[in-house]
């Protein structure tokens, strides 16, 4: 390996160091500004299952531990959700130096875009989902069995639950940085139709607990988010096609 190229390699494996410590430091910062909220923040999650419960029963904590750490560990969740526009930032920021133009502007939408779809799947989950699945669960207990969630079960349980209809949500960024890169197009994907919604029912089934209601709710928004994703694909991507060769020649 030439000196040039091992300094090269060197200083993007600095760069690379030096953007991951500063996503673990804002991370931390978000962190600490939640902390002293933990138990508030931790309610208002629970606030969906207490709502379906039944009158008299609670959640409960099968570790001693437990009622400190778990408000603490759904802060550093919290936490990590609300930097992910700066996580994404620093990712966008390491790889920009080898984008074309084209593609630089076309990375800032799609970052912005990503944060919100994200935090709408979020939102979706916590305001539409949780109730519905909740009040199911409460009410198909069999008679004489009190409904008392572990604290911690219940964080790894919703905390599943937002991941998966956060990324669920980005399919239209998905189907949009498909069709740009080349890899199909909005022709393919309308006559794959049939099977892109039998992949939302099952990944509705795979990532989502085993009832009707959740995997329904995940894979409609999933089947409705591709649609708009080829609609996106359909008015915008063109615009942007005799511009696309012409940069790359001048880059």
């Amino acid at each position: 390996m030439s000196d040039h190229a091992e300094g090269t390699l060197v200083s993007h494996l600095v760069e690379l160091r030096d953007r991951l410590l500063r996503a673990v430091i804002a991370v931390l910062v978000v962190f600490v500004a939640f902390a002293p909220f933990a138990n508030d923040l931790y309610e208002l999650l629970a606030r969906p299952l207490m709502s379906a419960l039944p009158a008299g029963n609670s959640m409960i904590s099968t570790e001693p531990h437990g009622p400190f750490f778990v408000p603490f560990k759904f802060a550093l969740a919290c936490a990590f959700a609300v930097a992910v526009p700066y996580l994404l930032y620093q990712i966008w920021a390491f790889v920009a130096p080898g984008l074309y133009a084209h593609e630089r502007r076309l990375v800032v939408p799609l970052l912005l875009s990503s944060s919100v779809l994200f935090y709408l799947g979020i939102a979706f989950s916590y305001f539409v989902v949780f109730p519905i699945i909740f009040a199911f669960f409460a009410s198909t207990a069999p008679e004489g069995v009190a409904v008392m969630t572990d604290i911690n079960a219940y964080l790894a349980f919703v905390i599943k639950l937002f991941f998966a209809f956060g990324v669920a949500f980005e399919v239209p960024v998905a189907t949009l940085l498909l069709i740009r890169m080349g890899v199909t197009s909005v022709e393919k994907l309308r006559a794959k139709r049939p099977y892109i919604i039998i992949g939302a029912f099952v990944m509705g089934m795979l990532l989502t607990p085993p009832d009707i209601f959740s995997q329904t709710l995940l894979a409609l928004p999933v089947w409705l988010l591709f649609e708009a994703g080829l609609l996106c694909a359909k008015y915008l991507l063109p615009k942007h096609a005799g511009m696309i060769e012409k940069e790359n020649a001048n880059d």
